[in-house]
């Protein structure tokens, strides 16, 4: 089956591929043996691009992505090569760079914390993946060469010194940073728009790491290769002046796929587990209702299909297994928990003004005309054409085609409506409007039932 694929796994009681929901631990879902749908083809179109950003909406995978890179790219695993990337694309037919690089790692996803305690944690955090990351090659690193690298007091000066000795010793470097936004919107929803801009601006810690990044990554530099993910291009604007430390691929249509399952995809995991006796349900049906649900997901003008939430899709086949009637609820609470992470950015009532009408008009079916903004600043989010894209960006929003040479943008999926009905009326609610309107959000809950775009979920 094309893109199913599975190394020799050890014996197990199952008799069929556990299925990997909320895993991102690609070494381990590969030599258990578990469900793997082969995305490594990409890893090709994802070389012409040195110094990649790519944005997508929570719970696609990003994690996992990053996790099969480190795999792929570091040479302290190239003798696991064979065992990790059996069956797959790129393990039939590998690229020059397979396992060549001293691979640093560093995911933001975890950093909560208020301003006073995110600098401590986040230099102790860079600190330790660093050490780990060089301490994994002693034939490029020293003892005497680690204690030197690592004696800087900040991580800026530990990369500076990181990218001096590579250089000089001919060491290509990778580094791949997930949730790179997380500890700024953690800034902003904790504690505001204003400690946002101090923590963002002047030389604060988190500006001086990329601004370093992008030195290891011009002139002579020995950092090769940078990627970056996200869910907002909000922060990189603002932390590089302009968007200048690598080029954001998120919006190409040859990457429209590379995180997201297809409807072929999916309908071949459906029938793949009702071929081993594990998948009840009439392939057709439960084919609608993930769509219905899961999927609607282009991110490119041009993409030729839409695509289905990772671990939306997981989910379902979670409790599907073996032969259940599917989740009684079809919102995973972690999607929910999850994207009420992102209401700051929507809901603060200066930011609001005539986007909350955009905001109604999407949950009621509506659909916006206009060009998804590759990246702005905070400062700029509520012009239309910024706030549509920003919505798009969280996945809210989807490419549904092209009117007037613009794009058409429109909610993906049932998941989504419920999701943008909890933020419609947290913002009534949170922007003083439902004291003084409760006829009209009233009314809005009518029609939007009356229409179908809003039904209960149990």
């Amino acid at each position: 089956m094309p893109g199913m694929t599975a190394p020799d796994a050890p014996s197990s009681p199952a008799p069929y591929p556990a299925i990997p929901y909320g895993r991102a631990s690609f070494p381990s879902v590969r030599r258990d043996g578990d469900l793997y749908v082969d995305k490594t083809r990409f890893i090709r179109s994802l070389e012409s691009e040195r110094y990649a950003f790519f944005i997508r909406p929570r719970r696609f995978g990003k994690s996992f992505w990053l996790a099969m890179l480190e795999c792929y790219y570091d040479r302290s695993q190239k003798d696991d090569f064979d065992a990790l990337f059996a069956g797959t694309d790129i393990g039939r037919n590998p690229t020059p760079n397979r396992n060549r690089y001293v691979v640093l790692c560093f995911d933001f996803s975890a950093f909560d914390d208020a301003l006073p305690t995110l600098e401590e944690r986040f230099q102790q955090y860079c600190a330790t993946q660093m050490a780990g990351a060089v301490e994994l090659h002693p034939d490029l690193f020293s003892e005497a060469d680690v204690r030197r690298i690592l004696a800087p007091a900040a991580i800026d000066g530990k990369l500076n010194e990181l990218f001096r000795h590579a250089r000089a010793h001919h060491a290509p470097l990778c580094i791949l940073i997930d949730e790179y936004d997380n500890c700024a919107n953690s800034v902003l929803a904790m504690e505001g728009a204003d400690a946002y801009h101090s923590f963002i601006h002047g030389g604060g810690f988190y500006r001086s790491f990329f601004a370093t990044l992008k030195a290891g990554t011009t002139g002579h530099g020995s950092l090769e290769r940078l990627f970056v993910t996200g869910v907002s291009p909000v922060t990189m604007d603002d932390v590089t002046s302009g968007f200048n430390i690598a080029k954001n691929i998120s919006l190409r249509p040859e990457f429209n796929e590379m995180l997201g399952f297809t409807e072929a995809e999916v309908r071949a995991l459906l029938e793949r587990y009702r071929g081993l006796g594990a998948f009840s349900q009439d392939v057709g049906a439960a084919l609608n209702l993930m769509r219905e649900w899961y999927g609607g997901y282009r991110f490119s003008e041009a993409a030729e299909r839409a695509v289905y939430n990772t671990d939306m899709a997981l989910y379902y086949l979670d409790h599907s297994l073996p032969n259940k009637p599917g989740p009684r609820r079809l919102i995973d609470q972690n999607v929910r928990i999850d994207y009420g992470k992102l209401r700051h950015l929507l809901l603060t009532s200066e930011r609001l003004n005539g986007n909350f009408d955009l905001l109604r008009e999407a949950v009621g079916e509506a659909e916006e005309h206009c060009d998804v903004a590759e990246s702005f600043p905070l400062a700029e989010l509520p012009k239309r054409e910024n706030f549509l894209s920003l919505l798009h960006c969280f996945g809210l929003l989807s490419i549904r085609g092209a009117a007037e040479g613009l794009p058409r943008l429109g909610i993906p999926n049932q998941t989504v409506k419920h999701l943008m009905y909890g933020i419609l009326r947290d913002a009534y609610d949170e922007a003083g409007l439902l004291s003084v309107d409760v006829y009209a959000f009233t009314r809005l809950v009518h029609e939007m039932a009356y229409r179908g775009a809003w039904r209960p979920v149990f």
